[in-house]
């Protein structure tokens, strides 16, 4: 079965979830919280059975990992 991705993405100003098939969550106020609302979706995808992971867009515009279900704790530390 296919990796489920998370992409948090900032677009004017506001932070936002993409995944699936053009679906979207958000806005959020910050990255961060946006960060946490992404682990927790992939947590709850990963824990029904499919591999999830969150990705970030660097200021270089670079995909960062930031969280793999299986790999990093839950909840996140920081």
């Amino acid at each position: 079965m296919a990796r489920v991705v998370y992409y948090v993405v900032v677009s004017q100003g506001e932070w936002r979830i993409k995944y699936g098939e053009g679906k979207v969550a958000g806005p959020y106020a910050t990255q961060k919280a946006a960060i946490w609302a992404a682990v927790d979706a992939a947590h709850s995808t990963g824990k029904n059975g499919h591999d999830a992971q969150v990705l970030v867009q660097g200021s270089d515009s670079k995909w960062q990992t930031e969280w793999t279900y299986g790999n990093d704790p839950y909840p996140p530390r920081g």
